[in-house]
C-alpha cells in the first residue's frame, strides 16, 4: 500500500481544523447590519416628521401612507425572510454563550440584551402600527398606559385616540429608537473585537521574547554575518 501523500495529509489536516473554525462570529454582525439596512431604507420617509423644523405638506401623511400599506402588505416569503435573519442573529448569540468567557459574558451578554429589546420593539410597536395603518382604524387605537394611568391631566377613560399623523410619528420614532439599539450591538460587537485582539497580542508577546535564536539574537547573527573579512 503507497504512503499517503503530503497532499492528502495536508487535507486532512484542513478537515480536522474545521471545528476551530466554529461558533462563526459574523452571524451578529451580519443580522444586526442587514436590520440597520432595511431602516436606513426608511430613514427618507421618516425625516420629515421627525428631524425637520418646519412642517411636511399636506399630501406628505397620505404619500406615507400609502407607501407603509403596501410595505405591509409585501409577499409571504419576505415578512419570512426578515424572522429568519432575526432567528440566525439570537442563534449566533446563543451559540457564543455556550460556555462563555469572561469576554463573551460581558460584551456578548450585553449585546444580547440590546438585540432582544430591538426584537420587542419591532413586535409591539413597528409590527402593531403597520397593521393599524393598512387596516386605516386609527380611532380604535390608543398609547399604551393611558387607560391605566392618564395622560397631562385626562382622568383614566377620557383619552383621545392617536389620530393618523400621530401614528405615522410614532411609527418613525420606533424605527429611530430600532436603529439606535442595533447600532449600540455593534459598537459592542467591536469592543469584544478589540478586547481580544489586545488578548492574544498580549498573550503572544512573551512566547516571542522566549522563542530561541529571536530578536535581539537574529540581529546580532546578521550583524556577525555581515562582517567583510580583510
Amino acid at each position: 500500500m503507497p504512503p499517503p501523500s503530503r497532499h492528502s495529509s495536508s487535507s486532512v489536516v484542513r478537515l480536522v481544523s474545521l471545528p476551530s473554525q466554529f461558533p462563526p462570529t459574523n452571524l451578529r454582525p451580519t443580522a444586526t447590519s442587514f436590520f440597520l439596512g432595511i431602516l436606513f431604507s426608511l430613514f427618507p420617509y421618516d425625516y420629515p416628521l421627525l428631524w425637520t423644523a418646519t412642517p411636511p405638506p399636506d399630501t406628505y401623511f397620505a404619500t406615507l401612507e400609502t407607501h407603509l400599506q403596501f410595505l405591509h402588505a409585501s409577499p409571504a416569503i419576505i415578512p419570512r425572510i426578515l424572522h429568519i435573519v432575526i432567528a440566525v442573529g439570537l442563534l449566533g448569540f446563543l451559540i457564543k454563550l455556550y460556555r462563555p468567557s469572561e469576554s463573551n459574558m460581558l460584551f456578548d451578554g450585553a449585546s444580547l440584551v440590546l438585540y432582544m429589546c430591538g426584537v420587542i420593539v419591532y413586535m409591539a410597536n413597528i409590527v402593531k402600527g403597520l397593521r393599524v395603518i393598512s387596516s386605516g382604524k386609527y380611532d380604535t387605537e390608543l398609547v399604551e398606559g393611558e387607560l391605566a394611568v392618564g395622560v397631562k391631566g385626562v382622568p383614566a377613560g377620557e383619552e383621545k385616540p392617536l389620530g393618523r399623523d400621530d401614528s405615522l410619528k410614532v411609527l418613525a420614532a420606533s424605527n429611530t429608537i430600532l436603529a439606535l439599539v442595533l447600532m449600540g450591538v455593534l459598537v459592542l460587537q467591536a469592543g469584544q473585537w478589540y478586547a481580544e485582539r489586545k488578548e492574544r497580542q498580549e498573550m503572544e508577546r512573551p512566547s516571542k521574547e522566549k522563542a530561541p535564536g529571536g530578536g535581539k539574537a537574529k540581529e546580532g547573527h546578521k550583524g556577525t554575518n555581515g562582517k567583510k573579512k580583510i
